[in-house]
């Protein structure tokens, strides 16, 4: 391993406005290097900055140099960065995303796979048409087993690098009934008659020519000096091994360099395994490894907080992010407890009322959630005080498709007449009812004259539906109207919980094996939750469509709402961390299915969100949540327990448990006395509470942390309402307030 001098004595201007650290990372060119590079430290200058010293300094010229990023926007901005030092546009670079740089290969050894250099790339749209071609013979469930969740299984085999020759019996398992190996095997031979490729064959298929054509092989070997590789962190096992025959030259040293973070590996989800960064020295024996710790965004309490909290992590190769600049003091990390998760909601709008009033742009402000079904009381929030807002990398709560899908049910149920909601569910899920039935549902309602669920059920009714068209129809209507029968009695809550059930709603994304299928599931469980804050079905449609009415100024600044994942690369001056408790965050799902590694991958998720912070980092968790119609005790997340007390400042219930000592903040243990692990759960539709009630009767005058002193007007269970002095009418539970008379 060498560290190649500089040209000039002292470097020339782009070198010396580096950092040690990062001039180290540039300068290092021959042999294997991996740059471990902390949020906030210039991972991207480096990384520019080391392709233009390369050509720079005579190394390579630029059709030798490989460089592989994960979006489009990360290459076009390497390409204009290297164009801008070196001070003319470069042609002729091998810079790109791993597919991109795939299918330019691809192009030039088609034959090897059975294709010409003319394939077609396949869009998902036409994936999913020809699997179904491909399935017919296979008479699949496909309400059991559909097509997109088949589709997964195959692109889950080709990112591990897996042909249908190469997958097992024991991964192809049980999903579609055992099949899905022979589907895989067929979907392909069709492709290659198509002369077509999807996303997944693109590193899949030039894997396998490098693998088995040592002559390709070695033609690359040739072609590239040097290999550049940014967010190495997030690689899943095809674009490992693509990367490691590319490098591993026998006989010759491996100039890759790879720039990445283990603390920021958070994407396993989608096949990304932190073990490529974690074994980088075991693959490249004698590699160099630089720590780029200098942060240049976030101030002395943010990276302390974030670096003490990541230390927990057995998995990571190691490292202490520390400031870059002078004047990088700033204020602790805050961990706000409220109440409950309306009271969280309540604050973080105040916040940022606050900052506004005070001249803190909007654009600089975010709301950075575990879980997409978190948005829908900010938004809420928002929206009632006026704030701008945006929801980064996805809809807003009410224009998720599975949330308007569940609205359409609703409006259906609510009036019979909504045809346009009818419409809309009539073949969600799938009940076999195509264009052609549509159109006679249609004919059939103009001519006589009735809405459209009206028509069918008289279709029904004198015998024109047949087959799984009636069988399917009766169904559905049957299920509403029994759905409209229970709703005076048993409330919109459990009617509304029962009709996505019954309906098949609930069971088509539970049978969907797609990354995004158990984040729809969450979302619904959230919309049925919010309808317990409404008298009738009516007054909450009536409510969300003004919520949806509300018109966003796309030129004014706006809050951002955003999740953890989404966040990741960006950066804000405030940032907002809201529902840290057990089972939401860390994720009580990741936990089951993960277990240890499952918890470090959501302390790294917890690491991105804090270091996103320039200024302010508020931490918030909520003693309770409710769950479809029920309050639950909520426990605060152990990430709290793991933060430094000495950059942390407790605010709310949780200052009343910091203990004397030094080391982290007590809150995980005895925040919260008064919770067993276990929840407790106080039941809203009989308004009686599973734990004894603490015998504080209307007209007690009580004192509350928060709100000072007051009189209970009203109470339900263990929640009261107070009329208190200077805050005016709150709902509090009981376990949060004192008698004093």
């Amino acid at each position: 391993m060498t560290q190649t001098p500089s040209p000039f004595s002292d470097g020339p201007d782009y070198l010396q406005r580096l950092n040690p650290e990062q001039r180290t990372a540039i300068e290092t060119t021959d042999g294997p290097l991996l740059v471990l590079a902390g949020a906030g430290t210039g991972k991207t200058r480096v990384l520019t900055t080391r392709f233009a010293h390369i050509l720079l300094s005579g190394r390579a010229r630029p059709n030798q140099i490989l460089a592989v990023t994960f979006t489009n926007k990360a290459a076009r901005e390497m390409r204009e960065r290297v164009g801008a030092l070196l001070g003319t546009p470069v042609e002729g670079l091998w810079l790109g995303t791993f597919h991109a740089l795939c299918a330019r290969m691809l192009r030039r050894h088609a034959e090897y796979v059975g294709l010409t250099s003319g394939f077609t790339i396949l869009d998902t749209d036409d994936q999913l048409r020809l699997l179904k071609q491909v399935m017919e013979p296979y008479r699949i469930d496909t309400k059991r087993w559909p097509p997109q969740g088949i589709l997964g299984v195959i692109q889950r085999w080709k990112d591990r690098g897996l042909t249908p020759a190469r997958v097992t019996p024991a991964e192809d398992s049980d999903f579609a009934g055992g099949k899905c190996r022979a589907i895989y095997t067929d979907y392909q031979t069709r492709l290659a008659q198509l002369n077509a490729c999807d996303f997944g064959d693109l590193m899949l298929h030039m894997t396998e020519i490098m693998r088995t054509r040592p002559d390709v092989l070695s033609q690359y070997h040739r072609f590239f000096r040097y290999i550049l590789v940014d967010e190495y962190q997030d690689t899943n096992t095809i674009q490992y091994l693509w990367l490691r025959l590319l490098a591993q030259r026998e006989g010759q040293p491996a100039n890759i360099c790879c720039v990445g973070d283990d603390d920021q590996s958070i994407y396993s989800w989608r096949g990304a395994e932190v073990e490529n960064i974690l074994r980088f020295e075991r693959d490249f024996p004698g590699a160099a490894v630089v720590r780029l710790e200098r942060n240049y965004r976030s101030t002395v309490q943010i990276l302390g907080a974030a670096s003490g909290l990541i230390a927990h992590n057995d998995g990571r190769l190691g490292k202490t992010l520390r400031p870059g600049r002078d004047d990088a003091t700033g204020e602790k990390v805050r961990v706000v407890s409220v109440w409950d998760s309306d009271d969280e909601a309540r604050m973080v709008g105040e916040e940022i009322e606050r900052a506004r009033a005070g001249g803190h742009s909007l654009s600089e402000i975010a709301i950075l959630v575990r879980a997409g079904f978190q948005t829908r009381a900010f938004e809420e929030r928002l929206i009632t005080l006026g704030i701008p807002y945006r929801v980064v990398g996805g809809l807003r709560f009410y224009e998720r498709a599975e949330i308007r899908d569940a609205l359409a049910y609703m409006r259906v149920l609510n009036q019979p007449a909504d045809d346009l909601a009818f419409e809309r569910i009539i073949n969600v899920p799938r009940r076999g009812i195509g264009a052609a039935a549509m159109q006679k549902f249609h004919l059939a309602a103009r001519e006589r004259q009735m809405p459209l669920a009206a028509a069918v059920m008289d279709m029904i009714a004198r015998g024109e539906l047949k087959g799984r068209a009636r069988e399917q129809m009766t169904a559905l209507m049957s299920c509403l109207a029994r759905g409209r029968d229970a709703l005076p009695r048993e409330g919109q809550v459990v009617v509304v919980e029962t009709l996505l059930e019954e309906s098949g709603y609930i069971d088509m994304w539970k049978a969907d094996t797609s990354p995004e299928a158990p984040g729809r599931l969450d979302n619904l469980k959230e919309l049925v939750r919010a309808l317990a804050d409404f008298e009738s079905l009516a007054g909450f449609l009536e409510h969300v469509a003004l919520v949806m009415e509300n018109e966003e100024n796309a030129g004014a600044e706006r809050a951002s709402i955003m999740t953890l994942h989404g966040a990741k690369g960006l950066e804000f001056d405030t940032v907002f961390l809201p529902g840290w408790e057990e089972g939401v965050f860390p994720s009580q799902r990741t936990l089951d299915e993960g277990g240890l590694k499952g918890l470090e991958e959501e302390r790294r998720l917890a690491y991105v969100g804090i270091t996103r912070a320039r200024h302010r980092a508020i931490i918030s968790h909520a003693a309770n949540r409710r769950i479809y119609g029920n309050w639950q005790s909520a426990i605060p997340s152990r990430f709290i327990d793991e933060l430094p007390s000495e950059h942390v400042t407790l605010t709310g219930a949780a200052a009343q448990a910091r203990q004397r000592g030094h080391g982290h903040v007590p809150v995980f243990a005895s925040a919260f006395p008064v919770m067993a692990r276990r929840p407790r759960v106080t039941d809203v539709a009989d308004g009686g509470a599973t734990t004894p009630e603490r015998g504080i009767a209307v007209g007690t005058r009580v004192f509350h942390q928060k709100f000072g002193y007051g009189t209970v007007s009203s109470k339900d269970g263990n929640r009261l309402e107070v009329a208190f002095e200077k805050a005016g009418l709150k709902r509090v539970l009981d376990t949060f307030i004192e008698k004093t008379s």
